[in-house]
């Protein structure tokens, strides 16, 4: 069990629900003080005092990183972590993790999957196997949409985007892709504006970050700007998509279908995207496996366990990647 010298156990924060996997090492390895949410008001004196890191899918706001004293890391489970103050987190002292390239081809993989069922309509045709309308109706309809022939833009082109991209070359599909800077040694074509990708290709996917620079930045002008035979998948963020302007571009026909795992305030999806014929809806599951979760938990521990025992980080985010430790 993780102790200071000659001390009690590191006191862990977990809000709410959390990995079970996770869960069972913190209590092996640390003093698990469980809450049930990341809320300032919830917090006690004793943990105050005594809580030193934080283990959670939540967001974990400025207030709550203040309610703390004694903080030093946050293991944010995911490899998102716009849900936290990392900003707020450095300026404080305090180190913030994620759990990057454990989950990148389980989410290259929904992505590939998303983007077929968005363009085959293969959900709508199974069902209507399961229904009983393939031997009461006849054949289901032929899709009016294809792979072939499509171009495809990635906006995000960090290690899912990569991941996406050599999956899309089997296809034999021309890739561009639009990041805040070129990456070095890559092939495939560069846009410096999302506009400029979306109106270079008839397949958007959008595996960008959330935050302030990337909010809502899939709107009325970029979908315009894909066209009506194009097709919008997103697995990153659903902060970056303007649902709204998503729901009229696909019921006015400004652009043919949508994918989405992802939505803007989860588990709540809008009923003008649950009602159109021409979406494919998944309730974030990505990274859902058992496998890739597992592994996920085990390198959100792992970070709490090195930070304690060796006083250093495995994957800290590049805002507080030069907090050290105290002491």
């Amino acid at each position: 069990m993780t102790k200071p010298e000659g001390g009690l156990p590191v006191a862990i924060l977990v809000p709410a629900d959390f990995n079970d996997h996770a869960v069972s090492r913190i209590d092996k390895a640390f003093r698990p003080v469980r809450i049930e949410r990341a809320d300032p008001a919830l917090v006690t004196d004793e943990m105050r005092a005594t809580v030193r890191g934080i283990a959670s899918y939540a967001g974990i706001s400025a207030a709550m990183i203040d309610a703390l004293p004694n903080l030093e890391i946050i293991a944010s489970f995911g490899v998102g972590y716009d849900s936290v103050d990392a900003n707020h987190a450095a300026k404080r002292g305090v180190m913030v993790t994620n759990t990057p390239d454990v989950l990148t081809e389980e989410v290259a993989d929904t992505a590939i999957g998303l983007l077929i069922n968005t363009v085959r309509e293969l959900y709508a045709a199974e069902k209507w196997l399961r229904d009983g309308d393939w031997a009461e109706k006849g054949n289901y309809r032929l899709s009016r949409l294809t792979l072939r022939g499509r171009s495809v833009g990635i906006f995000g082109m960090g290690r899912i985007g990569r991941a996406v991209a050599r999956r899309i070359e089997a296809f034999g599909l021309p890739i561009a892709y639009h990041n805040r800077r070129r990456v070095e040694g890559l092939a495939y074509g560069y846009h410096a504006t999302l506009k400029g990708l979306a109106e270079a290709v008839d397949t958007l996917i959008c595996v960008a970050p959330g935050g302030a620079a990337t909010e809502r930045a899939i709107n009325a002008e970029i979908l315009s700007a894909l066209g009506p035979n194009g097709v919008f998948i997103n697995i990153g963020r659903g902060s970056t998509v303007d649902e709204a302007a998503l729901a009229a571009a696909l019921e006015s026909g400004a652009i043919a279908a949508a994918g989405l795992d992802v939505f803007a305030e989860e588990p709540n999806v809008p009923r003008a995207l649950l009602d159109a014929p021409n979406t494919s809806l998944l309730p974030h599951v990505g990274s859902a496996s058992v496998h890739t979760r597992r592994a996920m938990a085990d390198l959100c521990v792992d970070n709490l366990v090195s930070w304690f025992a060796e006083r250093r980080p495995l994957t800290p985010v590049p805002e507080t990647i030069n907090i050290k430790a105290r002491g």
